[in-house]
């Protein structure tokens, strides 16, 4: 817990106290089954479905039945943290009107009240009040006005620069690891039932069992408030950015239930007349079953003959247990032939594998590495649960300033290369036995891969082409009718004479200028089209980059940003140091779960909308999200705007609809329902807020817009914003007090004014810093948060014997220990820290040396040594390496060791490199703006 002092001229004036906060709002349900009777019998248009749903009908969780009300308003300090120095003045509980709309019961008993979601009071998220404080700050006290930190913001107004008054103590302010550890002690192990709307799920980092009742799992969908305020200019005063995280293919444990598939034929799914929404838990039947009201627009339609059923005294319809998407968040429907191209059933995806090999790919060895791994890879191609092998079709392109194509075909004793010189206008130049059946053809293509890389073994070729090879695979997906993904392997620009010629155009002098923008834009025409005919055709591009030197990632990397891509980079490769780090990205990019062809709807009932979005996206126009491909890594960011008032009795709805092709060829409507609380009081707003994942649209909005301009006026705009969420437009004293997760708010927009694409600094590469921008748009919240603040792993004290990991510790110096060893990870790099002090025994326990100073020079991988200790650090790394959508390359480090300097850049609480802010002095600057905003 800590303090901010806010004090102000002005006369006392209570704040207002929270109202029309719902403290519980049941469902309509039945008295539960008798004891013996199945919950869910399989009906007849559910043919997936087997399993018996009751693990996932559990009784409805009821939320407390108060809340804390405000107290009295005291000349005291602006206090941010989770306990009161005094108690609050209790109050009753306050009821609410029920949700209209929302009339799809859940199982269980039926609580008393009328039908809808479960909604919980404040007092479920966070306590709210304004207790007596102490008048000391940070653990020091503050008399007067606290000027700003001299020198901590590049652009800061020189009104704010002063000298601190007082050292103060870093153990007084909020910690991200503190609050990560209470999540998990608190939530951690436990099961998260989506029956109660407008709930706000365990933090990213806790470890917990989703229990889908009626709303998407948390790991699909989360929002950056899970109340929205009922007004626009509520919104506009609350300063909190109303969007949803969307990761529509998330990965599920094992524990978890996969989603359901409703197939009803020829029919297809049912949609609302008006709004075209799908069938959901958020329809209301009535006249008998005969007809249903929509939640999304109110619109009554007619339930089509076969799918009517008749409504039991409660109002539900009596097969609720048997139709996933009457009880259930997330599920699929099969798509009819209305929602294939050209009304056909598309063929089975394609994966083209294109290898650059050229003269420096064939000299480091890059070409052998790629083709001896994919004789063991492709073996391993997605495949539909219980099929025996994949349906996923393979193709061969090598190239440099022309293109090789390989005729794979079975029957083949020999593969046969055939050349297309003319770049100019790429066509292909077979098409039976270009693409084809692994299992079928292994013995060619074993032949191939064995080939390759003696065929241009003399090469001393070094200028490639890169658009046409990008044209080619669009260009074989049309002629094969499919859609598929490129696995592209290129080492240098492409400076060939050939459509998509680029030119080093890499400027340090443009940097901290208004033309810095101009870097990081790509260059237009040749890839804008492209980008545009790899969306249409569905052509996933995948890109791993091996470069040497500047080769414009910004243009480079713009298809695979736009198609539902990755892009892997890999500076200076080395087969010997970085050939494993490489082959473990490739490994999980083949592998991983993957839909084809999609776009994707975001749907909201009445009163707001989807305005905004990001991710690695294409969009034709306003509404319709188009991606080549979504796999389960990807997640697309959605903000929302008002166009008109929410109800607090309504609530609000969102449907993320996607449709796509599997990895056999069907054509599938994913489904996922969120129903959010609304209020008009600014308390409740901020206690269901979701830092993690405001901290991911702030992430995504702001390198989008990418102005630079706005770079720098950026620690202003942050802690403007910040302040707004303290102070509430409270009262100048008035005292908060924010939910756990809020108050380390400031220590990620820090942590975000650090990475690459914000610092406008010249010793940091153009396309590092492109790099980073890329990925991060996107990321998942999950990724987001351990890329602005990595977790810092105590390896020395490590217990062999127990299965849990040291806990993480903040991220600065000062939790650094001379006799220690520390693991970092922030999901794109890992270092192992080594204090100079270290013991000699834990030396030669982990590197079978003696002693530190025999790891002078080149530093090793992890030896596998056959003691507990090393097995444990490297089961330890080999599992967060398994966890991450990226491989990370081990790095060892020596204390004060000239490699620190990449090490110490993640310790995002002490100053950066670049002369960025530390944590502290981030949070005495914010306190100079809170005090502004409240006088």
């Amino acid at each position: 817990m800590y303090t901010l002092p806010c004090v102000a001229p002005g006369p006392m004036q209570s704040p207002p106290p929270p109202t029309s906060s719902v403290a519980q709002q049941p469902f309509q349900t039945p008295p539960p089954p008798a004891m013996g009777q199945p919950q869910m019998p399989p009906g007849p248009q559910s043919p997936h479905m087997s399993q018996q749903m009751s693990p996932q009908m559990s009784p409805p969780q009821s939320p407390p039945a108060s809340m804390p009300m405000a107290g009295p308003p005291l000349a005291g300090p602006l206090m941010v943290g989770s306990q009161m120095a005094g108690p609050p003045m209790g109050g009753p509980p306050m009821g609410g009107p029920p949700m209209a709309g929302m009339g799809r019961p859940f199982p269980g008993p039926p609580p008393p009240g009328p039908g809808g979601f479960q909604q919980p009071s404040p007092g479920a998220a966070g306590p709210l009040g304004y207790p007596q404080q102490a008048g000391n700050s940070f653990g020091g006290q503050m008399a007067g006005p606290q000027p700003g930190m001299p020198g901590a913001f590049p652009g800061a107004p020189a009104s704010l620069a002063g000298p601190p008054q007082k050292k103060l103590d870093p153990d007084s302010i909020p910690s991200i690891t503190q609050v990560i550890e209470d999540d998990q002690l608190k939530k951690g192990g436990q099961v998260f039932s989506t029956n109660i709307r407008g709930q706000v799920p365990p933090l990213v980092t806790t470890d917990f069992t989703a229990q889908d009742q009626g709303n998407a799992s948390p790991r699909f969908m989360r929002c950056t408030t899970y109340s929205l305020p009922c007004t626009a200019d509520l919104a506009k005063q609350c300063q909190v950015p109303l969007a949803s995280i969307i990761k529509p293919f998330a990965s599920l444990p094992k524990d978890e239930t996969p989603l359901y598939v409703v197939n009803h034929g020829e029919t297809g799914p049912i949609r609302c007349n008006r709004c075209k929404a799908y069938m959901c838990p958020y329809m209301q039947f009535i006249d008998g079953g005969r007809r249903y009201q929509c939640g999304f627009c109110n619109c009554v339609s007619e339930v089509p003959v076969f799918y009517f059923q008749h409504l039991d005294h409660m109002g539900r319809r009596v097969d609720f247990y048997e139709r996933p998407e009457l009880s259930l968040g997330s599920y699929e429907f099969a798509a009819t032939l209305d929602y294939c191209k050209n009304n056909k059933l598309p063929n089975p995806p394609a994966y083209i594998f294109m290898i650059d090999v050229s003269y420096n790919n064939i000299k480091s060895g890059l070409v052998k590495l790629i083709c001896d791994e994919l004789k063991t890879l492709l073996e391993k191609l997605p495949r539909e649960e219980g099929a025996e092998s994949s349906a996923i079709k393979v193709g061969f392109v090598t190239y440099n300033k022309v293109l090789h194509f390989y005729n794979v075909k079975s029957a083949l004793a020999q593969p046969q290369m055939m050349v297309v010189s003319d770049t100019a206008e790429m066509f292909v130049p077979l098409l039976d036995g270009f693409l084809v059946n692994y299992q079928d053809s292994r013995a060619v293509i074993y032949n191939l891969l064995d080939q390759i890389p003696d065929m241009f073994a003399d090469t001393n070729e070094s200028e490639t082409v890169f658009a046409p090879v990008i044209q080619a695979g669009v260009e074989a997906f049309k002629a094969a009718e499919c859609n598929g993904k490129l696995f592209i392997f290129h080492s240098s620009m492409p400076t060939a004479e050939a459509p998509g010629k680029l030119k080093n155009r890499d400027d340090k002098k443009l940097v901290n200028t208004e033309k810095e923008k101009t870097l990081f834009q790509p260059q237009k025409g040749v890839y804008e089209q492209l980008s545009k005919d790899c969306v249409a055709q569905g052509c996933c591009v995948d890109l791993f980059l091996f470069p040497s030197q500047y080769m414009d990632m910004a243009t480079m990397a713009d298809v695979p940003s736009h198609t539902g891509g990755s892009v892997y980079k890999y500076n200076n490769f080395q087969v010997e140091t970085d050939g494993e780090h490489f082959l473990r990205d490739l490994r999980k990019d083949v592998q991983k779960s993957i839909g084809f062809d999609a776009i994707m709807r975001v749907r909201t009932s009445t009163g707001f909308r989807a305005t905004d979005f990001f991710g690695a996206i294409h969009m034709n126009n306003t509404t319709d999200i188009e991606m080549a491909a979504v796999d389960c890594d990807k997640a697309v960011t959605v903000e929302f705007k008002h166009d008109d008032t929410l109800s607090e009795e309504t609530g609000a709805l969102i449907q993320c609809a996607l449709l796509y092709t599997t990895i056999s060829g069907q054509r599938r409507l994913r489904i996922h329902n969120l129903s959010l609380h609304c209020s008009s009081q600014l308390s409740e707003l901020y206690t269901r807020c979701e830092t993690d994942s405001l901290i991911n649209f702030f992430a995504k909005s702001g390198d989008c817009s990418f102005t630079f301009k706005w770079t720098r006026i950026h620690p202003v705009s942050l802690s403007h914003t910040y302040g707004h969420l303290l102070a509430l437009k409270a009262d100048c004293y008035t005292t908060l007090i924010l939910p756990d997760a809020m108050k380390v708010f400031p220590v990620y927009m820090n942590s975000l004014m650090k990475t690459a694409p914000l610092v406008g600094s010249t010793e940091l590469s153009t396309d590092d810093r492109a790099h980073q921008r890329l990925s991060v748009m996107a990321m998942g919240v999950e990724d987001t948060q351990l890329l602005l603040y990595p977790r810092l792993i105590p390896l020395h004290t490590l217990d062999v014997n127990s299965e849990a990991l040291p806990a993480p510790v903040r991220c600065s110096e000062e939790r650094l220990t001379d006799s220690g060893m520390f693991l970092l990870e922030n999901g794109h790099s890992m270092f192992l820290w080594l204090g100079q002090a270290i013991p000699p025994d834990l030396i030669q326990s982990i590197f079978n040396l003696p002693s530190l100073a025999h790891l002078q020079g080149h530093m090793p991988a992890l030896p596998e040594l056959d003691n507990p200790l090393s097995k444990k650090v490297r089961s330890i790394i080999n599992g967060l390496l398994d966890k991450r959508p990226n491989s990370m390359k081990l790095q060892i480090v020596r204390q004060r060791d000239k490699p620190e300097m990449l090490f110490r850049q993640f310790l995002v609480e002490d100053k950066g490199l670049h002369g960025s802010a530390s944590y502290m002095d981030f949070l005495c600057y914010v306190h100079r703006e809170i005090r502004q905003l409240l006088t």
